[in-house]
């Protein structure tokens, strides 16, 4: 669940005139515009994050398994899936949220996803398959506690949960720092890049073997 907060330069670059738009900025969907429920839980990544993180990812997004966790718009994991992404499962507990998102994939004709509405921190430990990429945009509210955040990175950083390669990009309230400096932070994942817009602290990581 993604709870609004106040407006930023970059939060306002990622809505378009008629409010809860977004566009899909690049691969075969690039400019395709969707428009999502005007719901509280629902926070997009801006467009120039967005296309930041995908500028990082680069070519390790075609092929991968990728898990959208918190999806609200699915910016995120749609995005993965227009530049070649395997499959991409979306997660998020609001009903709306999973009805919109299921709406979006049929009219896309996407048969490579699955939405799913229920909690993170239940599904996390029902993974079969480990992902290749996770995208993890938790409340700001409840990450500003650090218990949450502590309480996904140890169960995604699980058995079975990611590949030993894996990436992870974190989206967090710019206060926290970097997660370098974060007690619950896994040594054995590396911060190669860190960047912040507003009040948006964005990281991408990768983990670098198993614990």
């Amino acid at each position: 669940m993604k709870p609004k907060r106040s407006s930023t330069s970059a939060q306002s670059s990622t809505r378009l005139a008629g409010a809860n738009r977004l566009r899909i900025i690049g691969g075969q969907w690039r400019g395709t515009k969707l428009q999502f429920p005007d719901h509280a839980a629902i926070r997009p990544t801006p467009d120039r994050v967005r296309e930041t993180l995908f500028n990082w990812l680069q070519h390790d997004i075609v092929g991968a398994r990728c898990l959208d966790l918190f999806a609200g718009s699915g910016s995120l994991g749609l995005e993965a899936l227009s530049r070649g992404a395997q499959s991409v499962v979306f997660v998020d507990r609001e009903p709306i949220i999973g009805r919109y998102l299921r709406d979006t994939l049929t009219r896309l004709k996407c048969t490579h996803d699955e939405v799913l509405t229920m909690d993170a921190l239940s599904y996390l430990p029902q993974i079969k398959q480990p992902f290749q990429g996770v995208f993890l945009d938790p409340p700001f509210a409840a990450a500003e506690s650090s218990d949450l955040l502590s309480q996904l990175l140890q169960q995604l950083d699980a058995p079975g949960r990611m590949t030993s390669n894996a990436w992870i990009y974190l989206e967090c309230p710019s206060t926290l720092g970097s997660p370098t400096n974060w007690a619950y932070w896994p040594a054995h994942w590396q911060v190669h890049r860190s960047e912040q817009a507003g009040q948006v602290g964005y990281h991408l990581a990768r983990r670098a073997s198993a614990p």
